[in-house]
C-alpha cells in the first residue's frame, strides 16, 4: 500500500466515522477516533454486506458509504450493548 492510498484510507475512515457519529450518537469522538469508527465499520461492512448480497459500487463514494454504512451499524452495536 503506498503512501497515498494509505493517506485516502484514514480520510475514508474519518469522514466515515465522523458521518456515523452524527447518525447515531450526535456527536463526534475527535479525528483519531472517528479513524477508527470508520476503519472498524469499512471492516464491518465487508462483512457483513456480501453475506447479505449487498453490493455498493467502487470509487471514493463508494468507499465512503461503504464505511459509514458499516460505521453506523459498528456504534448502534456498541449503544446497544452498553443499555444493558
Amino acid at each position: 500500500m503506498g503512501i497515498g492510498s494509505l493517506l485516502i484510507f484514514l480520510i475514508v475512515g474519518a469522514i466515515a466515522g465522523w458521518l456515523a457519529s452524527k447518525f447515531v450518537r450526535g456527536e463526534g469522538f475527535g479525528l483519531i477516533g472517528n479513524m477508527i469508527v470508520g476503519i472498524i465499520g469499512a471492516f464491518v461492512a465487508g462483512i457483513v454486506f456480501p453475506r447479505l448480497g449487498f453490493s455498493i459500487g467502487a470509487g471514493f463514494l463508494g468507499a465512503l458509504l461503504h464505511a459509514t454504512l458499516g460505521a453506523v451499524i459498528f456504534l448502534f452495536v456498541i449503544k446497544l450493548i452498553k443499555r444493558v
